[in-house]
């Protein structure tokens, strides 16, 4: 993927900042949650925004939000224009962004992993192997009793 222009950049930062402080000051849309913006992505013509944000709350939340985005998309979109001062002001579109969630996610089960990893430590402290110390078959060695009896006459299987 190719790095935007400064240029493209610099709009796009500033339209996350014009959209954020309407959001906060201006739109009073009571389906509006507690949104914050993360990201906006310009194309390269600087034609289309597209705005990342995520909501504090449920999916109900979520989806009222998603809502009244919507409907405050005109609004935002002559408040940008009249901001930046562009001839061609670029449609918006909000979209929203999963990542944080994804990563909260990651963290819980990272967490259990860790302590998986601990309970395993705390249950391998003190704890001696099974069996024998050595628990290799060693090879016999010449006048190893193995049934132990000092007669060797019988290992040899003879009816003296």
């Amino acid at each position: 993927m190719r790095m935007a222009s400064p240029r493209v950049r610099k709009i796009a930062d500033r339209i996350r900042v014009i959209v954020a402080e309407m959001l906060e000051r201006r739109i009073k849309d009571p389906r509006l949650g507690f949104v914050t913006v993360t990201d906006v992505r310009l194309t390269g013509d600087a034609q289309n925004a597209t705005i990342y944000y995520t909501v504090l709350g449920e999916d109900a939340d979520q989806q009222s939000t998603a809502a009244a985005l919507e409907s405050a998309k005109g609004l935002l979109r002559s408040e940008v224009g009249k901001q930046l001062g562009m001839r061609h002001v670029p449609s918006l579109a909000f979209e929203f962004d999963g990542i944080p969630e994804s990563a909260r996610h990651l963290d819980e089960v990272l967490a259990r992993a860790k302590e998986a990893d601990a309970a395993v430590a705390a249950a391998r402290e003190g704890a001696q192997p099974a069996g024998e110390p050595d628990p290799y078959k060693k090879p016999r060695e010449i006048g190893d009793d193995v049934d132990g009896d000092e007669s060797d006459a019988d290992d040899l299987g003879d009816d003296a």
